[in-house]
């Protein structure tokens, strides 16, 4: 049975992890409703988030090889530094520290008290009011290559609020990113190149930690937990290329309105009993 569930939980990632809706929210959700009934851990959720990571390197590879090679070269001397694609390379450098410090200072928390639905439904309903208003009143001119240190440091901050499930991700830098007149092309394309650095850092750290302890994946083996994170790679290339369709004629707003459903929805199931918290 944990291998349907392993395969579940891959789909659930795949296609949650680069809407606004919080991919880990939706695997802690999704948990409760397995036949183990158990939390599948932040270990497994961050492993399985190796795979999505790897369909963001696939479908923007030029993107990511083109600001590696300039950031590189800008460090020879090669490069001016004013080069946008060399200051991209630094910024995103820059905006993975606030998640990196966060994750390691607060990893106690992450494991056990963020996890918390009562805090996952709160972080849901009021990210998905930000997510509103962002991008109901943000100007939506400015593109990446308008980039400022600011904003690279802001964007950072607001990614780092993602370790608690229920913000999501992408949802927290997209919201920034309207909020300082990012278009919404050039907010999910940044919220998607800065999630790299980090999100294979925690996935490789925690699979680290579960190669050299077995017991702390939670309720799923090694082989459960590779065949989800394969599954999450596929869904999630599928995801990233619909999604950047999507926002060029369309807004947020069917986002908000499902993070506000599902927010009451895990009210309403936590304080009936039907699940615990």
């Amino acid at each position: 049975m944990t291998w349907i569930e392993a395969i579940i939980l891959g789909l659930v990632q795949g296609l949650t992890e680069f809407l606004p809706i919080s991919s880990s929210a939706h695997i802690r959700i999704v948990g409760e409703f397995l036949p183990s009934g158990a939390d599948p851990g932040a270990a497994v959720t961050a492993i399985t988030q190796i795979g999505t990571e790897l369909a963001v390197l696939i479908y923007f590879w030029r993107d990511i090889t083109r600001i590696i090679a300039r950031w590189a070269g800008s460090l020879a001397g090669r490069v001016p530094a004013s080069d946008p694609d060399a200051r991209m390379g630094w910024l995103i450098i820059l905006g993975s520290l606030p998640i990196g410090v966060l994750g390691i200072l607060l990893q106690d928390w992450i494991d056990t008290e963020f996890r918390s639905l009562w805090i996952t439904a709160s972080m849901l309903i009021g990210f998905g009011i930000l997510l509103a208003l962002a991008d109901r009143l943000g100007r939506q001119r400015k593109t990446l290559d308008q980039l400022t240190v600011r904003d690279g440091i802001l964007y950072g901050f607001a990614q780092a609020l993602a370790l608690i499930p229920g913000v999501s991700r992408s949802g927290g830098t997209i919201t920034a990113g309207l909020a300082m007149g990012y278009t919404r092309k050039a907010a999910a394309r940044y919220a998607f190149l800065l999630a790299v650095p980090a999100v294979f850092a925690s996935g490789f750290y925690k699979l680290a930690q579960v190669v050299a302890e077995p017991g702390q994946q939670g309720p799923y083996g090694m082989g459960e937990t590779l065949l989800a994170t394969v599954i999450a790679f596929v869904v999630g290339y599928l995801v990233i290329a619909w999604l950047m369709r999507f926002i060029t004629t369309n807004s947020y707003m069917p986002f908000v309105w499902y993070r506000i459903v599902l927010g009451l929805g895990l009210f309403v199931m936590l304080s009936a009993g039907w699940i615990t918290a």
